[in-house]
C-alpha cells in the first residue's frame, strides 16, 4: 500500500506581495506568503482530502522554516524536504493590481536551494505514491532539477503510476526557446494527462487548432490531454472522445495567478476518482474559476466541503457541454 497518493515536487518561494498598488519600488508594506505552481496543486489536492507527499528543498533560514511550516498547515507531508545548509531559499516579489491584469512579478531565485535537487533526492519510497504530478518549472531550474524530473517521471511510469504534467512554461529559466520546447515535450512523452495552456500548445507543437495539439500530444502516448482556453472553458481529446467544456463566468477577476494550477486539481483530483474526462475538466474549470475571484495564488482553491456545496451539488445531474470540434 503507497504511502501517498499523489506526489508532487519543485520550488516553494516565499512571497512577498505588496498591500497598495502602484510600482514595486513605491511600496513600503508586502503580505508574506508562499508561491509555486507545483505546491499550489499540491495544496489544492490535499485540500480534497488526498495524502500529498512534497519534494524539495529549501535553505536553512527563516524562508525555509516559514515554507515548510506552511506546507505543513496545509496538510502536506513534508518529510521529504531537505534543508539545504549551503544555498538559499528564492522568494519573490509581486505587485498588486486592482484591475484584473496580471500583476508584475519579480523572482529571487537563481542559485536558490531547490535548484539543487537531483536525482540524489529521489528515495524509494517515493515510488510508491500512487500518482505523480510534475510541470515543466523543475527541470527549467538546473541540470541537475532536469534530470531528477526525468528520472522520477520515467520510474513512475514504469512502475505502472499515472503522470500528470502541466508544461508551465518559463521562458526566462531556459538557455534558449528551443532548448525549452525539446526537454518539455520530452517529459510530456513521460505523462498520462498532459494539461497545456493554448498558447503553451501552440508554441510547444507548434500547431494553432487545440484539435491539432491535443493529437501531437496523444501520439506521444498520452492518454488524455485538455487545453485550458481561459474564460472560454477548454477543450479535451482522448483517443476515443474530444469536446469542449465552457468557461463558468466570472463576475469579477481579482488575481489570474493560479488559475491554471486550480484547473490542474481539478482535473488530477477528478481522474483518480475514476471521473469522465469530460466531468474532469468541467471540475477543473470550476475551480480554475474560483482561483481567479481570490487574491493570492492558492487562497481560492476549495475544500472537499466547499467543492461538494458549491459545484457538485449545483450540477448534479447536468451532463457536461461538448462539441465534437472546436477550432480556434
Amino acid at each position: 500500500m503507497s504511502e501517498f497518493d499523489i506526489l508532487s515536487f519543485g520550488e516553494t518561494m516565499a512571497m512577498f506581495v505588496a498591500e497598495q498598488s502602484g510600482d514595486l519600488a513605491d511600496v513600503g508594506q508586502f503580505h508574506k506568503r508562499i508561491a509555486g505552481a507545483d505546491n499550489n496543486v499540491a495544496i489544492g489536492l490535499s485540500r480534497l482530502g488526498f495524502n500529498v507527499g512534497w519534494l524539495s528543498r529549501v535553505g536553512d533560514d527563516s524562508l525555509g522554516r516559514f515554507v515548510v511550516d506552511t506546507l505543513r498547515k496545509e496538510g502536506l507531508d513534508c518529510s521529504h524536504v531537505a534543508v539545504d545548509t549551503a544555498h538559499p531559499t528564492g522568494f519573490q516579489l509581486k505587485s498588486r493590481t486592482d484591475d484584473g491584469s496580471d500583476p508584475a512579478v519579480e523572482y529571487f531565485r537563481r542559485g536558490s536551494a531547490a535548484s539543487h535537487l537531483s536525482v540524489q533526492s529521489i528515495t524509494p519510497q517515493l515510488l510508491n505514491a500512487r500518482h505523480l504530478h510534475a510541470t515543466g518549472i523543475p527541470p527549467a531550474l538546473s541540470a541537475s532539477a532536469r534530470e531528477m524530473s526525468f528520472e522520477l517521471m520515467t520510474r513512475m511510469r514504469h512502475a505502472g503510476r499515472s503522470v500528470s504534467f502541466d508544461p508551465n512554461l518559463r521562458p526566462s529559466l531556459w538557455a534558449s526557446e528551443r532548448l525549452m520546447i525539446t526537454e518539455i515535450n520530452r517529459l510530456a512523452a513521460l505523462a498520462h494527462w498532459v494539461l497545456p495552456g493554448l498558447s503553451e500548445g501552440r508554441l510547444l507543437t507548434g500547431f494553432e487548432d487545440p484539435a491539432d495539439i491535443a493529437a501531437f500530444y496523444l501520439d506521444l502516448g498520452a492518454e488524455a490531454v485538455a487545453i485550458k482556453l481561459g474564460p472560454q472553458g477548454a477543450y479535451f481529446r482522448t483517443p476515443v472522445d474530444q469536446g469542449f467544456v465552457a468557461g463558468v463566468p466570472v463576475a469579477t477577476v481579482v488575481d489570474t495567478v493560479g488559475a491554471g494550477d486550480g484547473f490542474a486539481v481539478g482535473m488530477i483530483s477528478a481522474l483518480l476518482e475514476n471521473r469522465s474526462v469530460a466531468d474532469a475538466v468541467r471540475r477543473a474549470n470550476w475551480i480554475g474559476s474560483r482561483a481567479v475571484q481570490s487574491r493570492g495564488d492558492m487562497e481560492g482553491l476549495p475544500t472537499r466541503l466547499e467543492l461538494s456545496a458549491e459545484f457538485e451539488g449545483a450540477i448534479a445531474g447536468k451532463p457536461a457541454p461538448t462539441l465534437d470540434l472546436i477550432s480556434t
